[in-house]
Parts: C-alpha cells; sequence; structure tokens
C-alpha cells in the first residue's frame, strides 16, 4: 500500500525522484499515465494488469467508454527507475500535469500520484473545505470511519 506526501523537483530533462518507500511496491517496471485532476497515476504492474481488464470490460458501444479508455491508453507508459531512483517522465505527462518544478508525490492506497505543487495546493485547499460534506456521502458507500 502506498501512502503518504513528498516534496520533489522535477529536473529540466523530466526526471523525479520516486521516494524510497514506494520503489520496492512499484517494482522493476511500472505504468505512468494520465490520471485524473490533472494528476499522473502511477501504478505497479500486478495493480496496471487489474484496470486493464477492468476498463476492457467497458462496454465498447458507450462513447464515455471509449473516450476514458482513449485517455487513460494514450497517455500510458512503461517505466522503470535508474540508479538514483528517478524516474523519466515524458513530455506529453509532463505537460498534461503542468509539471516544470515543485512537485508532490504522493501515495494513495494502490497507486502513486505525481502532482505540480501548484495545482496540487490549489486541489487540496478547495478538497480541505468540504472535507466533511465528502465524507459524509462515503456513508452511501457503506464506508464508516
Amino acid at each position: 500500500m502506498f501512502m503518504g506526501e513528498y516534496q520533489h523537483s522535477i529536473d529540466d530533462k523530466g526526471r523525479i525522484i520516486i521516494p524510497a518507500k514506494f520503489r520496492d511496491s512499484l517494482g522493476d517496471k511500472f505504468i505512468v499515465t494520465r490520471g485524473l485532476d490533472n494528476c499522473l497515476f502511477v501504478y505497479p504492474m500486478s495493480e496496471w494488469s487489474v484496470l486493464e481488464q477492468k476498463l476492457k470490460s467497458l462496454p465498447l458501444m458507450k462513447s464515455d467508454a471509449r473516450a476514458f479508455s482513449r485517455f487513460f491508453f494514450s497517455g500510458a507508459t512503461e517505466c522503470e527507475l535508474d540508479k538514483q531512483g528517478r524516474v523519466n517522465l515524458p513530455n506529453t505527462l509532463c505537460d498534461y500535469a503542468k509539471l516544470d518544478k515543485d512537485c508532490v508525490v504522493l501515495g494513495v492506497s494502490s497507486r502513486v500520484e505525481i502532482w505540480s505543487k501548484q495545482t496540487w495546493e490549489g486541489y487540496f485547499n478547495q478538497s480541505e473545505e468540504t472535507f466533511n460534506e465528502i465524507a459524509e456521502k462515503l456513508v452511501d458507500f457503506d464506508f464508516n470511519f
């Protein structure tokens, strides 16, 4: 399980350090793709396989299903860490997530997320204001704290 928040920088070559706590769980190779809310999602191969099977089962006749699959898979790339624990992110993914210098790397249960610091702070501040409302809605999913 991935958890925690880490501040890192992306260099001019598009490389960012993955926190040491995440490296073993990610494995030798992993998938990075466009995520929701303008961040990147990083999946270990085992989690990616599960997600891939779920997305394959979406109905091809539904335009939303096709659109989401295109968005998700077209941005996906197989990555690996270098000896310093960095991953080299493609320019297309950096552009999508607006990664330029200061970044935040989050552990979110089964995946890692990479955010621009500015985007993360805006998202966090907005979500923090409605956190109690969000928590109340989770009761509908039989989720209690």
